[in-house]
């Protein structure tokens, strides 16, 4: 058998991995790579990071060298060696030696194209000026690096939003730069849906990124040469930017220009149409990696996705096709199938991660909403919320009727990969939506929950397929009178089941507010004519409410999905109410920052030397309403004007926290992300003039409400809690009374209730009271005659039995809530409850408490 030769023009993903496969699978072949550049193999993903100094090795970025593929795989590779040209007819190239720009030509048996792509670098005056760069191999990273060493540039502006603009900025930042990110669309990352990238957007300015959107860039000009050059940048818009440094990331392109000129076949975009095999339109050029057209793997449309992962592959099948054609390999030639665009970023602390469509692109092929394709939307915890340091996902899933997956999103700190990576597996094994539910992942606290988020995602998507929920569109709110026609109805009623303490952090516009544990007993206090669109923290509370009305008959129900943290973070901009989307004051110009010494940290940076950072408040981990109670408590406990820092896990808390200390008259000073959390300083009370945060701040009313623990399950007791709250209730304060351990006695039906129990949980039934009507004194019981006697006197003076006192109070809007963690404990259940008692934990109870000037325990 004639040795056969391989030509491969280019290296990196597509070209090294097609040669070194190829030798696996062929010992005789000659291979050999055609480099114009210096470098064969090298990781262009890592090049941002040795930029920032995350990366401190230059080398770890050379993958492999040319004396390494000689050594290990025969295979010749000839770095500063330029094809200029490719001659089909005799199975040449011509090649140009960097070295003396002599020219040769080399035959093939079979020819490789890898040729890959390069950054557009768009005609814009001024655009070759000193200090602006783009990044694309390593000679383009050494310059920056070596400009960074020298000039120290303290200010840089990023043209482009995409993946390495993104990462370029999180680097600058690093290594102390303020940067700017200029986009010319309305959003970075165009992966993500428009709602998605604002997560990342808030995330970007928390980290100090200045964000201008829809806004491209018209001139460079420089304006300095000393002591660092400067670029001004001049926009669309007029505005002007200055910066030491600027990074172009406005794109790329394929380098097909060898392909178009030896007449192979390209698409309008300039990429290398290849067929199943990537075989080009000559049968004896093949083509790899992001100078290719792609077919799309969901809906098997045409594109380009420049991805390194679908190259490798390509790579690799390429290699088996080629051997398959000289017969040193068995089997047919294998098909790629298509690329899906799996993708994912960091962004600062974030992880950003897509597969497959999004909704812009469903919307591009005609799809519709509710009628082609199906949303949703979920924010879940990247493992169980009582282990440490649990983060917020944001996840979105797009499905059709038939639960055919067509793409997800996610954004979030910790546990993004993997998820995106179960999902981008099912879309390619042709798992549908609903299939997501039965996926047996890994679960220990530290990793996951029970029921994983990806579960979550399969179980929401049954539920719409199933018509037992519906979601309203991530705007939604702001399109209501949109909403009613589609519905159908006069008009849009926001419902916010979340209790009052959370309100106090954010509440929708026009909303209707009943707590959940109320709305069962308050259904008459809403329209079924109208559309009711069902609003909580994240979700959850806000389809079990919609449940609830769809089972009392209500007809026109749908959820905001996500909740309040995903709705603030995606209208970040409008809530804040300011241009650059920041929220909370700043540190006063000059900049400064708080400083540790020892347990107290000083906060003398701000020009106020008394004043001390006294309580440091964790809140990592934490799901929303919890770090707001727990700031809550912690302001309660220093003195008037004292500074308190406070650090949360969750993704909404920072917007929340500006909200809560504008309705409590506290002071927000300050807010920024450190690592994985969201920090702030607060100050207890009102800023003063010229001190720390200083501007106008709501002062809250005094709180009227009250509050009781009914622990107790004595009759004396019981009737004076009910007598204390008809009172408060007579003087319209709102009042909760929460009932755990031995009062939930009072709350017991007096008939006995057929329910199976356990042995020991019945046997605990029988021996408690059921009910107020068998609830004994305290003192002087006597067996039951001090209890009789007790009655008749209250009844001989007039006095409301407990019975009626318990009918009033509920009559007058008394809150009754039996604490479900003592259910649990004593056995008791829902169904032996009286009517119109509500559901709850120590957090409803306490978000009550912080709404009470009076807080009883009896």
């Amino acid at each position: 058998m004639d040795r056969k030769k391989v030509v491969i023009i280019g290296g990196v993903a597509g070209g090294a991995t097609t040669a070194a496969r190829l030798r696996r699978l062929d010992k005789d072949a000659e291979i050999i790579i055609m480099e114009k550049g210096d470098y064969i193999s090298y990781a262009n993903c890592g090049l941002p990071y040795y930029i920032g100094d995350v990366i401190k090795q230059r080398e770890a970025l050379l993958l492999q060298t040319p004396e390494a593929m000689k050594q290990r795989f025969n295979i010749e590779v000839r770095t500063g060696n330029e094809v200029l040209s490719i001659q089909r007819q005799e199975k040449k190239v011509t090649v140009k030696r960097a070295a003396d720009g002599s020219q040769y030509q080399e035959d093939y048996d079979v020819l490789v194209l890898a040729t890959g792509s390069t950054p557009i670098v768009p005609p814009i005056k001024g655009i070759q000026g000193e200090g602006i760069f783009t990044l694309w191999n390593i000679p383009d990273t050494d310059r920056i690096k070596t400009y960074i060493t020298e000039k120290k540039p303290k200010t840089a502006a990023v043209i482009g939003g995409g993946f390495i603009g993104l990462e370029m900025a999180e680097n600058l930042r690093q290594v102390g730069c303020q940067v700017a990110v200029i986009e010319m669309q309305d959003q970075v990352m165009t992966p993500l849906d428009f709602e998605m990238a604002q997560l990342v957007h808030e995330n970007m300015k928390l980290n100090g990124v200045e964000l201008i959107l829809s806004d491209g860039v018209q001139t460079f000009e420089q304006v300095a040469q000393t002591p660092v050059p400067t670029n001004r940048v001049t926009l669309a818009s007029g505005r002007q930017v200055e910066a030491e440094l600027v990074i172009l990331s406005i794109g790329i392109k394929a380098n097909s220009s060898l392909a178009k000129e030896a007449g192979l076949e390209l698409n309008q975009r300039g990429g290398i149409l290849v067929d199943d095999y990537l075989k080009t339109s000559d049968e004896s050029i093949y083509a790899v990696g992001d100078a290719i057209e792609v077919t799309e793997f969901i809906e098997k449309g045409k594109t380009m996705i420049p991805l390194a992962g679908p190259a490798n592959k390509q790579a690799r099948i390429c290699a088996g096709n080629i051997a398959a054609g000289f017969g040193t390999v068995k089997g047919n030639p294998e098909t790629y199938e298509g690329t899906q665009g799996t993708s994912v970023a960091k962004v600062f602390d974030l992880t950003v991660a897509a597969t497959g469509l999004n909704e812009k692109a469903l919307i591009r092929m005609g799809k519709k909403p509710e009628v082609d394709y199906f949303v949703a939307t979920i924010s879940q915890k990247s493992h169980a919320g009582y282990y440490p340091d649990a983060t917020t996902l944001t996840m979105k899933l797009l499905f059709g009727l038939s639960g055919k997956i067509f793409g997800a999103q996610i954004v979030g700190v910790d546990g993004v990969d993997k998820r995106i990576d179960v999902i981008a597996t099912a879309i390619r094994l042709g798992a549908t939506a609903t299939d997501l539910k039965k996926l047996e992942l890994a679960y220990a606290p530290p990793y996951s929950s029970a029921k994983d988020p990806v579960n979550m995602l399969g179980f929401v998507s049954e539920n719409i397929l199933n018509g037992l929920v519906r979601f309203v569109p991530w705007n939604g709110l702001e399109k209501r009178e949109e909403l009613a026609e589609q519905a159908g109805v006069p008009a849009v009623t926001v419902l916010d089941v979340r209790e009052s303490f959370e309100r106090m952090a954010f509440a929708p516009t026009d909303s209707v507010h009943i707590p959940f544990g109320q709305l069962k007993e308050r259904l008459g206090e809403l329209d079924q004519n109208q559309l009711i669109v069902t609003f909580c923290a994240i979700g959850v509370r806000a389809y079990n409410a919609a449940r609830i009305l769809m089972n009392a008959g209500f007809k026109h129900v749908a959820v905001y999905p996500g909740g309040a943290g995903f709705y603030r973070s995606v209208f970040h901009d409008t809530l804040c109410g300011k241009e650059d989307g920041s929220c909370g004051t700043p540190f006063p110009s000059g900049g400064g920052t708080v400083t540790d010494s020892g347990d107290v940290q000083k906060a003398t940076s701000l020009g106020l030397e008394n004043l001390v950072i006294t309580k440091n408040v964790d809140c990592s981990g934490l799901q929303c309403p919890g770090p707001i109670m727990k700031v809550y408590n912690a302001v309660n406990e220093i003195e008037e004007g004292d500074l308190i820092k406070v650090s949360a896990t969750d993704m909404g808390f920072a917007a929340d926290i500006e909200s809560w200390c504008k309705r409590t008259g506290n002071t927000l000073v300050k807010r920024e992300r450190e690592g994985k959390q969201n920090v702030v300083y607060l100050q207890k009370g009102a800023a003063q003039s010229g001190g720390i945060g200083e501007g106008e701040t709501k002062v809250a009313e005094l709180p009227q409400g009250k509050t009781m623990v009914v622990f107790s399950g004595d009759l004396d007791k019981v009737l004076a809690s009910f007598i204390i709250a008809n009172g408060a209730a007579a003087m319209g304060r709102p009042v909760t009374m929460f009932f755990t351990f031995w009062g939930l006695n009072a709350l017991r039906k007096q008939q006995k209730q057929t329910i199976q129990k356990p042995f020991i949980e019945g046997m605990f039934g029988r021996m408690m009271p059921r009910g107020v009507s068998k609830l004994k004194l305290s003192n002087m019981n006597m067996g039951g005659m001090g209890t009789k006697m007790m009655k008749k006197v209250m009844n001989d003076k007039n006095v409301d039995s407990l019975e009626a006192l318990m009918k009033k109070a509920m009559e007058n809007g008394v809150k009754l809530v039996a604490c479900t963690m003592s259910m649990d404990v004593m056995g008791i259940r829902k169904e032996e409850l009286i009517d119109g008692v509500g559901l709850g934990g120590v957090a409803a109870y306490l978000g009550d408490a912080e709404q009470a000037n009076v807080n009883l325990f009896i």
